[in-house]
Protein backbone atom coordinates (compact mmCIF):
# COMPACT_ATOMS: atom_id res chain seq x y z
CA UNK A 1 0.00 0.00 0.00
CA UNK A 2 1.60 3.54 -0.70
CA UNK A 3 2.43 6.36 1.30
CA UNK A 4 0.31 9.78 1.15
CA UNK A 5 4.06 10.78 0.37
CA UNK A 6 3.83 8.70 -3.12
CA UNK A 7 0.66 10.11 -3.67
CA UNK A 8 1.30 13.84 -3.26
CA UNK A 9 4.66 12.98 -5.49
CA UNK A 10 2.29 11.89 -8.23
CA UNK A 11 -0.23 14.52 -8.07
CA UNK A 12 0.42 17.73 -10.78
CA UNK A 13 1.08 20.83 -9.87
CA UNK A 14 1.16 23.26 -6.89
CA UNK A 15 -1.43 23.28 -4.06
CA UNK A 16 -3.71 25.11 -4.45
CA UNK A 17 -4.53 27.90 -2.14
CA UNK A 18 -6.94 31.40 -1.41
CA UNK A 19 -5.62 33.66 0.93
CA UNK A 20 -8.08 34.24 4.35
CA UNK A 21 -9.40 37.33 3.22
CA UNK A 22 -10.27 36.75 -0.61
CA UNK A 23 -13.74 36.62 -1.34
CA UNK A 24 -15.35 33.31 -1.66
CA UNK A 25 -15.83 34.23 -5.59
CA UNK A 26 -12.09 34.28 -5.83
CA UNK A 27 -11.89 30.90 -3.92
CA UNK A 28 -14.53 29.42 -6.45
CA UNK A 29 -12.86 30.54 -9.19
CA UNK A 30 -9.85 29.20 -8.20
CA UNK A 31 -11.78 25.66 -7.67
CA UNK A 32 -13.26 25.86 -11.10
CA UNK A 33 -9.97 26.36 -12.57
CA UNK A 34 -8.54 23.56 -11.03
CA UNK A 35 -11.34 21.34 -11.00
CA UNK A 36 -11.29 20.81 -7.79
CA UNK A 37 -13.19 20.84 -4.74
CA UNK A 38 -11.58 22.31 -2.32
CA UNK A 39 -8.80 24.53 -2.06
CA UNK A 40 -7.04 25.21 1.25
CA UNK A 41 -6.73 28.94 2.99
CA UNK A 42 -3.78 30.72 3.94
CA UNK A 43 -3.36 33.60 5.87
CA UNK A 44 0.28 35.28 6.76
CA UNK A 45 2.11 32.17 5.07
CA UNK A 46 0.23 29.83 7.48
CA UNK A 47 -2.47 27.14 6.91
CA UNK A 48 -5.44 28.76 8.23
CA UNK A 49 -8.27 26.56 6.97
CA UNK A 50 -9.86 24.51 4.11
CA UNK A 51 -12.87 25.81 1.89
CA UNK A 52 -15.03 23.53 0.19
CA UNK A 53 -18.00 23.16 -1.74
CA UNK A 54 -19.80 22.17 0.89
CA UNK A 55 -18.83 25.04 3.29
CA UNK A 56 -20.21 27.02 -0.02
CA UNK A 57 -23.67 25.49 0.30
CA UNK A 58 -24.26 25.30 3.76
CA UNK A 59 -22.59 28.54 4.66
CA UNK A 60 -23.10 30.86 1.93
CA UNK A 61 -26.46 29.68 -0.54
CA UNK A 62 -28.23 28.76 2.35
CA UNK A 63 -27.49 31.89 4.59
CA UNK A 64 -27.79 34.23 1.99
CA UNK A 65 -24.64 35.64 2.20
CA UNK A 66 -22.74 37.51 -1.07
CA UNK A 67 -19.71 35.50 -2.61
CA UNK A 68 -18.33 38.77 -3.91
CA UNK A 69 -17.99 40.48 -0.38
CA UNK A 70 -17.92 37.55 1.89
CA UNK A 71 -13.72 36.71 2.87
CA UNK A 72 -13.05 33.14 2.88
CA UNK A 73 -12.11 33.49 6.50
CA UNK A 74 -15.73 34.27 7.15
CA UNK A 75 -16.78 30.29 6.21
CA UNK A 76 -13.73 28.39 5.76
CA UNK A 77 -13.43 25.32 8.19
CA UNK A 78 -10.40 26.60 10.18
CA UNK A 79 -10.57 23.20 12.64
CA UNK A 80 -8.14 21.22 10.83
CA UNK A 81 -7.47 17.51 10.45
CA UNK A 82 -4.47 16.31 8.48
CA UNK A 83 -2.34 13.53 7.69
CA UNK A 84 1.72 13.66 7.51
CA UNK A 85 3.75 11.91 4.32
CA UNK A 86 4.31 8.57 5.92
CA UNK A 87 0.66 7.78 6.87
CA UNK A 88 -0.98 5.31 4.06
CA UNK A 89 -3.61 5.47 2.28
CA UNK A 90 -5.61 3.21 4.71
CA UNK A 91 -4.90 4.95 7.62
CA UNK A 92 -6.00 8.36 5.83
CA UNK A 93 -8.79 6.83 4.09
CA UNK A 94 -9.84 5.38 7.57
CA UNK A 95 -9.25 8.84 9.04
CA UNK A 96 -11.50 10.37 6.02
CA UNK A 97 -14.59 7.86 7.03
CA UNK A 98 -14.19 8.39 10.56
CA UNK A 99 -14.59 12.04 10.29
CA UNK A 100 -16.78 12.18 7.67
CA UNK A 101 -14.36 14.80 5.73
CA UNK A 102 -13.29 14.58 1.58
CA UNK A 103 -10.15 16.58 1.90
CA UNK A 104 -6.98 16.18 3.77
CA UNK A 105 -4.49 18.94 4.06
CA UNK A 106 -0.33 17.02 4.04
CA UNK A 107 1.90 18.46 6.66
CA UNK A 108 5.56 17.56 7.08
CA UNK A 109 6.98 16.67 10.77
CA UNK A 110 7.67 20.52 10.85
CA UNK A 111 3.98 21.30 10.21
CA UNK A 112 4.18 23.04 6.88
CA UNK A 113 1.86 22.53 4.12
CA UNK A 114 3.63 19.97 1.13
CA UNK A 115 0.13 18.66 -0.06
CA UNK A 116 -3.53 17.96 0.27
CA UNK A 117 -5.00 14.42 -0.74
CA UNK A 118 -8.78 13.65 -1.34
CA UNK A 119 -11.03 10.97 -1.26
CA UNK A 120 -11.17 10.57 -5.02
CA UNK A 121 -7.00 10.12 -4.75
CA UNK A 122 -7.63 7.52 -2.18
CA UNK A 123 -10.18 5.57 -3.78
CA UNK A 124 -8.09 5.62 -7.00
CA UNK A 125 -5.38 4.54 -5.17
CA UNK A 126 -6.85 1.74 -3.38
CA UNK A 127 -8.25 0.07 -6.55
CA UNK A 128 -5.01 0.51 -8.29
CA UNK A 129 -3.71 -1.86 -5.39
CA UNK A 130 -6.71 -4.04 -5.69
CA UNK A 131 -5.99 -4.42 -9.61
CA UNK A 132 -2.58 -4.88 -8.31
CA UNK A 133 -3.33 -8.07 -6.08
CA UNK A 134 -5.55 -9.80 -8.62
CA UNK A 135 -2.90 -9.80 -11.26
CA UNK A 136 -0.53 -11.05 -8.47
CA UNK A 137 -2.91 -13.69 -7.38
CA UNK A 138 -3.73 -14.78 -11.19
CA UNK A 139 -0.32 -14.90 -12.64
CA UNK A 140 0.28 -17.11 -8.63
CA UNK A 141 -2.86 -19.48 -9.78
CA UNK A 142 -1.59 -19.64 -13.51
CA UNK A 143 1.59 -21.37 -12.27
Amino acid sequence: MKTIAQVIEAKKGPVATVEAGDSVLNALRVMAERGIGAVLVTESGSLAGIFSERDYARKVVLQGKDSTSTPVRDIMTSKLIHVTPEMTVDQAMQLMSEKRIRHLPVLDPAGRLIGVVSIGDMVKETIEYQQFLIRQLESYIAS
